[in-house]
């Protein structure tokens, strides 16, 4: 913890009061091993790109983490987060939100509804990725769903398949809260699995055939579980961060299958939607905030988060 000047904006910038900031698997993967696949640091960061802040201009706004440079290819033919220049809130130079005071880009800001509350705001970063996984599935009503790795992204996708009509959903987790979790959120069934994949859970899940199946816990295991369980000429949306930079699955398989494979990279033009969906209540994120800090309990907050316990930690600068 230490004092650091106010920052004054640049053109086109706002001062932002950070009010609050959701931690994710990725900041632990910064903390933990000092980068995200090929993605290493070379100086301090500070963590942080899922939040909401106070604006003199605007009032209370999300804030949407990626700054695209908005002239490449990508950003011209509509998909931004695959701009080659992006910038991106507490990831490699760039520092994020866990700080009192920081600028960014006033084209980045999404004004929130009074009713809407600042934990709320810090969730809608995580639901766009979930909109976004959900958008490369192409679901259709009355499909079947699975979701292997239910944290808060897995539980998202959950809400998001039933709200669109899914026909039958089935979660798996490592971890007994989790599979809680996932039945309150609407999965018809939820598995307590192993942290490796084993011959039963393959054969349980081979019978299931699932028109599209979401890896979001960024292990190996729960890419197999997928592989297995998607039906031929199904779907398989890979949402989550592999600690290793490495995935991996039995190829015959998918390949017998025909599987379609396709990986998650943040979100899409996502943020109007995250705040109707919560807006109006079809999507919960309220709930999913289990634990709530303070900025001086940072260090107790990240350890929580890495202990797995409950589901979404807030750190409140």
């Amino acid at each position: 913890m230490h004092e650091e000047p106010v920052p004054v904006p640049a053109p086109g910038e706002v001062l932002l009061n950070v009010s609050a900031v959701g931690i994710c698997g990725s900041d632990l993967h910064w903390l933990n091993e000092a980068g995200i696949g090929d993605a290493r640091l070379a100086n301090p960061l500070v963590l942080g790109h899922e939040f909401t802040a106070q604006t003199g201009k605007s009032g209370r706004v999300a804030v949407d983490p990626a700054i695209p440079c908005g002239v490449c290819e990508y950003c011209k033919r509509g998909d931004p987060n695959l701009c080659e220049s992006l910038l991106f809130a507490g990831h490699s130079g760039q520092d994020g939100a866990l700080r009192e005071r920081m600028t960014w880009p006033e084209r980045c800001l999404y004004s929130l509804p009074e009713r809407m509350s600042d934990a709320e705001g810090a969730m809608l970063e995580p639901l766009g990725i979930a909109i976004h996984a959900v958008d490369l599935a192409h679901l259709r009503v009355g499909m079947t769903v699975g979701v292997f790795g239910c944290g808060p992204i897995g539980l998202l996708i959950i809400q998001l398949v039933r709200l669109m009509g899914a026909s039958k959903i089935l979660a798996t987790d490592i971890l007994p809260h989790r599979v809680q979790a996932a039945r309150t959120y609407g999965a018809d069934d939820a598995l307590l699995v192993a942290q490796d994949f084993r011959t039963n859970e393959a054969n349980q899940l081979g019978a299931q055939c699932f028109d599209v199946a979401f890896e979001a816990a960024g292990e190996n295991a729960a890419v197999e579980m997928a592989v297995a369980a998607a039906r031929p000429g199904g779907k398989v949306i890979l949402v989550g961060i592999p600690a290793d930079d490495q995935t991996s699955f039995t190829a015959s398989t998918a390949r017998r299958k025909g599987l379609t494979l396709k990986l998650v990279r943040r979100m899409k033009l996502t943020y109007p939607r995250a705040i109707q969906l919560v807006a109006d209540g079809e999507v919960n994120v309220r709930s999913l905030v289990t634990h709530t800090f303070p900025l001086e309990r940072a260090a107790e907050a990240f350890a929580t988060a890495a202990r797995r316990e409950g589901l979404k930690i807030i750190i409140t600068p």
